[in-house]
């Protein structure tokens, strides 16, 4: 039965994730089709910043592994990173077309910018899998997290933490992402569905490039026009911009932080988390999604047409196409409370990485060794 977006918040570890949405029964064997492709195939693996930690340190080694494992190391990774440059990767986009890779997976910097790109791939035969942000165009399918979920969930953390009292008198401050990233517009539209109505938006603004640098800059604006004190809380859409944020409140002199939230769990923001400075983040189970995303990718190139089919079982539309295959992926708020739950249980961090020498103390409090 197929769905559209439905997940619902799973607070699980990866492998009871994994089996949930069904990929572990997906094996996708050689009757599934004839085969277009053995294992000796190429994959482009196009990724869109460095700023986030996330696609450096976890997005492409695990993809990188899961395909040489699927193709029992016959099938190689080609990866290009556009460090938040869309010219740089159209470039990139267009040299594996030119260099005949089998299967391009996408994380696009401009989501609507890419799409005469995704549309040349697709005149030469290579399928395009969007990966994380949903690229316009005539993509074969999509792998993300429930992006409308993610804003819902930092929303609705925000509201719990100022408690039963919480009213439009209380003033709360969007940094929100990138305006060429697809996912903010849904973070801030899934955020706005828990907060309009009960807190009052004093000041919103999109940071370009998703970068902490630019996110402190807006904080600081902010916070010189509403006066630091009259700040109930920071919607922050990720873990940089909270950054960002946090950093523009401390150099206010801001001692006691409003609840700030973010999302991508990076390690910076989980001893922030520990340290008090960072309410919440998002987790998203990055092996989850970047395994799946490789399962897609080689099944697609091998025809193997059952197997793409049960990992693809969500739709989505783009603002070019419709009813497109898609999988999401579940996600959880992440707070003091459910660190060795979530980052530590599914071996993202071990709690050494958390608890250095200087979040110790703060570790010991909460009870995380």
């Amino acid at each position: 039965m197929r769905r559209r977006i439905a997940i619902s918040v799973a607070a699980t570890s990866l492998s009871v994730m994994l089996a949930g949405c069904g990929v572990l029964d997906a094996t996708g064997s050689s009757d599934d089709a004839s085969p277009t492709k053995g294992n000796d195939i190429t994959v482009g693996l196009l990724l869109p910043e460095k700023a986030n930690t996330r696609y450096e340190q976890f997005d492409y080694p695990i993809f990188k592994r899961k395909v040489e494992s699927l193709t029992k190391n016959q099938g190689k990774v080609v990866y290009a990173n556009a460090d938040a440059d869309a010219e740089k990767q159209a470039s990139q986009l267009q040299q594996m077309i030119d260099d005949q890779v089998d299967v391009i997976l996408l994380d696009a910097v401009d989501s609507h910018g890419i799409a005469d790109g995704v549309k040349k791939a697709k005149e030469a035969g290579i399928p395009v899998i969007a990966y994380d942000r949903l690229a316009e165009g005539p993509i074969d399918a999509y792998i993300s997290f429930d992006n409308e979920l993610v804003g819902e969930v930092q929303g609705r953390s925000l509201l719990e933490e100022l408690g039963d009292d919480v009213s439009l008198t209380d003033k709360i401050v969007m940094i929100n992402g990138s305006p060429t990233d697809p996912n903010a517009k849904q973070f801030k539209a899934g955020a706005l569905s828990e907060l309009k109505g009960k807190v009052t938006i004093a000041k919103s603004y999109d940071t370009k490039d998703w970068k902490p640098e630019n996110a402190k800059a807006d904080m600081a604006e902010a916070i010189s026009e509403i006066g630091a004190e009259n700040i109930a809380a920071v919607y922050a859409a990720n873990d940089g911009t909270a950054g960002g944020a946090i950093e523009a409140l401390k150099a206010a002199g801001v001692t006691e932080l409003p609840p700030v939230t973010g999302q991508d769990a990076e390690l910076a923001a989980v001893q922030r988390i520990v340290a008090g400075e960072q309410y919440m983040s998002v987790y998203k189970s990055y092996p989850q999604e970047a395994e799946a995303a490789a399962e897609m990718a080689v099944a697609k190139v091998q025809g193997k047409d059952i197997q793409f089919d049960a990992l693809t079982r969500d739709r989505v539309d783009s603002p070019t196409d419709k009813d497109i295959p898609a999988q999401l992926v579940p996600v959880v708020a992440l707070t003091q409370k459910n660190i060795e739950d979530t980052v530590v249980a599914d071996g993202i961090y071990e709690v050494p990485d958390i608890c250095t020498a200087k979040y110790k103390a703060a570790c010991d409090a909460i009870g995380l060794k």
